[in-house]
């Protein structure tokens, strides 16, 4: 399958688990293809984003928060324009930089201090990406417009890719 052929998905649906997992599957062999061997950061997340956000269906939104002092910015991201900057500790991203780990939000208007950078998104998945010394330097964030879009499928394969892929601040 040719890289274009994966990246024609019909928006808006969330798939079966089976899809899923060959949906993450096509997308990772893609990203290990184009990436091998690559160093600059803004690449490889600006590649990251794009292959994801064309691959799953249920992606409203998907991009990385970049650390920068006391914040995250708004780094390569594909959807409707973003929120700037997030505050340490401060919303789904914020949280998941500040707690250092995966924050997995079935219905963001139930999360307390969520940020509506869009108002349709509805759940959201954000990940950290560390780099090589396990300090983290991004965050992913991924939004649906649909509740309870994202699951442990989502997690694993994330986290799979942020291991395989380690962030650089530059």
């Amino acid at each position: 399958m040719s890289h274009g052929e994966a990246y024609a998905v019909v928006k808006g649906r969330i798939p079966e688990p089976e899809e899923k997992r060959r949906l993450y599957q096509q997308a990772s062999d893609a990203l290990t293809g184009m990436l091998a061997g690559e160093t600059d950061g803004v690449l490889t997340m600006s590649t990251i984003a794009a292959v994801l956000h064309q691959s799953m269906p249920h992606y409203f939104w998907t991009g990385f928060y970049r650390v920068v002092g006391d914040a995250l910015l708004v780094g390569p991201y594909q959807g409707t324009p973003a929120c700037l900057r997030i505050a340490h500790g401060r919303g789904v991203c914020g949280s998941a930089w500040a707690e250092e780990r995966t924050m997995l939000v079935k219905d963001v208007h139930a999360f307390p201090g969520h940020i509506a950078c869009d108002a349709r998104s509805a759940s959201e998945i954000v990940v950290p990406w560390r780099d090589v010394s396990g300090a983290v330097v991004a965050v992913l964030d991924v939004d649906s417009d649909q509740t309870a879009a994202f699951d442990e499928i989502d997690q694993e394969w994330l986290e799979n890719l942020a291991a395989a892929f380690p962030g650089t601040n530059g």
